[in-house]
């Protein structure tokens, strides 16, 4: 048996967390991601402790993504001069399932939300994004509590 919440994004830690796959699907906006820290605060922690999971399935309800970023940066070379500058680039709607496609085995620097929107900062390799849906509800599903290591 698994565990299931519904509207309880605040009883966890997304920071660090991997991501294994995101996409679109029937109105939803779904994550899987990988060591998610479960808060002692969650309603399904009975411990008294910070735990973590993995393949947590993070699911926002009624999503509609309302931006798409990537974002800028500055590149500079070993002796600190400026080499390029990229400005923040907005991702087309026509393109947000194949940019979804590439977050995996990405991982997650921060989710927020603030009001009925959740804002996600994805870090890669040479490149980061930021994408904010704004959706009804959040679900999360996972399996297993593991120690948080």
């Amino acid at each position: 048996m698994g565990y299931r919440t519904v509207d309880e994004f605040n009883g966890f830690d997304f920071k660090d967390a991997h991501v294994t796959s995101m996409e679109r699907r029937n109105g939803h906006f779904i994550a899987v991601l990988d060591d998610v820290k479960i808060l002692p605060s969650n309603s399904c922690n009975r411990d008294i402790r910070e735990m973590r999971t993995n393949e947590l399935v993070l699911k926002l309800n009624d999503a509609v993504v309302e931006e798409f970023i990537l974002e800028g940066c500055k590149i500079y070379d070993a002796d600190g001069v400026l080499q390029e500058e990229r400005e923040d680039t907005t991702v087309e709607s026509s393109e947000y399932d194949k940019t979804l496609k590439e977050m995996e085995d990405r991982y997650i620097y921060e989710i927020t939300k603030e009001n009925d929107i959740y804002t996600i900062y994805i870090d890669g390799d040479e490149d980061s994004y930021m994408i904010k849906v704004k959706a009804s509800h959040d679900t999360q599903e996972w399996e297993k509590f593991l120690s948080k290591e």
